[in-house]
């Protein structure tokens, strides 16, 4: 299954989450892909730990890839070649993690048909060996959203599963920015019905992450002032109301991300010393990190049966 992650804004929590999310499938014995579309800023290597690659790679990246100057783009095992000690070690029972890095110094680039019909030959030959393959995006209605969108439309992607995320933070600006990059006229939907896709059903493969999201029940808030509490329980059921009228509201949010210190400042795969041993990571981020994991492939929390 093909599992797109988008943005209307960066710093949203898209690209660390989405690799969380990888990391979680793997671990339950899955062959996961993670695809570093995010062309302006390919950086994926950073939250896997993986050295040489940190602002994508020198050769074979998925710009040249894309362009046609190579036949197959690099691969990095991310157990194999990961600086973080317990990734290195690979987790028993755990599937394949390989990451396909953007190149260094590449940017959004306008696609042509040569370029769509290699990224339909990269996504079948990926769905063929991975059991998820999580693509990261460029944020915004990018030349990456409208490049997969032709791809998967496109005749020979019919029988392909795939999937949208879509990742905001838990405020106003953030909230009205994801409705506006699936929904408004030159959104996901729109763009996708003109591409060839069945609006219901792509609008079915749509779900909201949101991110960052601070709980005023938490423990984490409990010195607060009665009256920033107060604020904190007002902002939040605000939020709720506005999310629903711009029909991002509970029923089609597939998780919900906790403000994390950890994934604030660093930007890392959470793992279970991080929780359990080290203790700088909560237990309630990791819940939610394994729970938003399971559900992707769920079909209970996609409105079917």
């Amino acid at each position: 299954m093909l599992v797109f992650a988008a943005s209307d804004k960066g710093g949203t929590g898209r690209s660390v989450t989405s690799a969380n999310l990888a990391y979680q499938r793997a671990l339950t014995g899955d062959h996961v892909a993670y695809v570093d579309f995010d062309f302006g800023s390919p950086t994926a290597a950073a939250v896997f730990d993986v050295p040489g690659a940190m602002r994508g790679t020198d050769e074979r990246g998925l710009h040249s890839y894309l362009e046609g100057a190579v036949t197959e783009p690099a691969r990095i095992d991310v157990w194999r070649q990961t600086e973080h000690p317990l990734l290195r070690s690979r987790p028993n029972q755990s599937g394949r993690l390989v990451l396909f890095p953007g190149d260094v110094g590449g940017g959004e680039f306008a696609t042509d048909d040569d370029a769509l019909e290699r990224c339909v030959d990269l996504l079948l030959q990926l769905n063929g060996e991975f059991d998820l393959i999580v693509v990261d995006l460029s944020a915004g209605r990018s030349y990456a959203v409208d490049l997969v969108l032709a791809a998967t439309a496109h005749p020979r992607m019919r029988y392909v599963p795939f999937r949208w995320l879509v990742f905001h933070r838990w405020t106003r600006q953030h909230v009205i920015a994801a409705s506006g990059l699936v929904h408004r006229e030159n959104g996901i939907v729109r763009g996708g019905v003109d591409r060839g896709h069945d609006e219901d059903t792509l609008q079915g493969a749509i779900r909201f992450v949101r991110a960052a999201v601070p709980d005023p029940d938490s423990p984490v808030w409990l010195h607060g002032s009665p009256a920033q509490a107060a604020w904190m329980q007002s902002c939040d059921e605000a939020l709720r109301r506005l999310a629903a009228e711009h029909r991002i509201g509970d029923s089609v949010v597939l998780g919900i991300v906790p403000l994390e210190p950890i994934l604030q400042w660093r930007e890392q795969l959470i793992t279970e010393e991080d929780v359990l041993s080290t203790q700088i990571a909560n237990k309630e981020t990791l819940e939610a990190l394994e729970e938003i994991a399971r559900r992707l492939t769920d079909d209970s929390h996609w409105g079917r049966t």
